[in-house]
């Protein structure tokens, strides 16, 4: 008899106890090793979880890495002992966000397992907390190919929580040094400077237009001045950032949204054509994990100050405690003894 962490109403979460899974011929069980707490674990408790029904629950968790500890008997290329990071987007029930599954739980069943596809493999090496990043880290890379952005490029990114500080490390790690990151908590902008960015401040407390005017310098757009940043990145989610930006942007700017709306909000049209500012969405990671896989080996120093705190998987609920507060970056479940706070 194992746990699972479900949803059973609004900002209702339990450990509830689960038989063992038992996979059948194309499935694997996946022994959980880590797995890391999410902006959408948070919203899927704040609504009381989705696709639930009446009297139902909703399982959540879907960053996950660990060990293969059965094989269906038509799955090719996976073996028990294999070390392995899980894409839930490519598990036909979407681990975590609606499905029978979720990945806070001691063993997990992958439906329909594909290496290469819903399992990575990771190195020996590789500790499973950092390869639990994969997931967070994949959806701040897809952020930053939307941006379409290049070395000598100014960006700023809005947010300075888990996803907002990956995009962090990947600008910089692509060589774009002229990073300004935008956050209310001292501690994740603090956070934001120690993983390269140019700046790092809270844009309620300053001047946000006046500052990146001095940072990035200007730009004409007809009659009006504006910022000389090329780039936006939004995974704040602030209902204001659409409208500060398409006021201060230049000439053929771009803004990538990643952050969740739950509101429509404002659009100055007006403002926009006389800049032709672009502006796009990126959800997820379409083709993104494998590439994070890959790199995690040599970001491994870089990325795993992303973790601000570690539970073991028995104060899961403190933790999704913690996980809400602005102090957080990425709050780990360990499933191994001796994890802390």
């Amino acid at each position: 008899m194992g746990r699972v962490l479900n949803i059973h109403g609004v900002d209702d979460i339990r450990l509830d106890p689960i038989a063992a899974p038992r996979p059948g011929k194309a499935d694997v069980v996946v022994k959980v090793k880590a797995c890391g707490i999410c902006g959408s674990d948070l919203s899927y408790i704040k609504v009381g979880g989705i696709h639930r029904k009446p009297d139902g629950v909703t399982p959540i968790g879907h960053e996950a890495a660990g060990e293969v500890v059965a094989v269906g008997t038509d799955v090719r290329g996976v073996r028990v002992g294999q070390r392995v990071v899980i894409n839930p987007m490519m598990t036909p029930s979407y681990i975590g966000s609606g499905g029978p599954e979720g990945a806070f739980t001691e063993d997990l069943l992958v439906r329909d397992a594909r290496l290469g596809d819903s399992l990575l493999p990771i190195p020996d090496d590789l500790p499973y907390e950092v390869a639990a990043l994969t997931e967070p880290l994949a959806v701040a890379l897809h952020g930053v190919n939307r941006a379409q952005v290049k070395p000598g490029d100014k960006v700023v990114v809005f947010g300075c929580g888990p996803i907002g500080l990956g995009m962090i490390l990947w600008l910089v790690d692509r060589g774009i040094t002229d990073v300004v990151a935008l956050d209310l908590s001292p501690e994740r902008l603090e956070r934001a400077r120690a993983l390269g960015a140019r700046a790092a401040f809270d844009p309620t407390r300053e001047d946000l237009r006046a500052r990146l005017l001095e940072l990035h310098g200007s730009a004409r757009v007809f009659s009006r001045e504006a910022v000389g940043t090329d780039a936006f990145i939004d995974a704040a989610g602030a209902p204001n950032i659409l409208s500060d930006v398409v006021r201060m942007a230049r000439y053929q700017s771009r803004m990538v949204v990643t952050a969740a709306y739950m509101k429509p909000v404002p659009l100055d049209l007006g403002a926009m054509l006389t800049t032709e500012m672009s502006i796009t969405t990126a959800v997820g990671y379409p083709t993104e994990m494998p590439e994070v896989v890959a790199a995690l080996p040599r970001l491994r120093e870089r990325a795993t100050p992303l973790i601000s705190h570690r539970f073991p998987f028995a104060r899961v609920i403190e933790a999704f405690g913690v996980a809400a507060t602005p102090a957080s970056a990425k709050v780990m479940i360990d499933f191994e003894d001796g994890a802390s706070a």
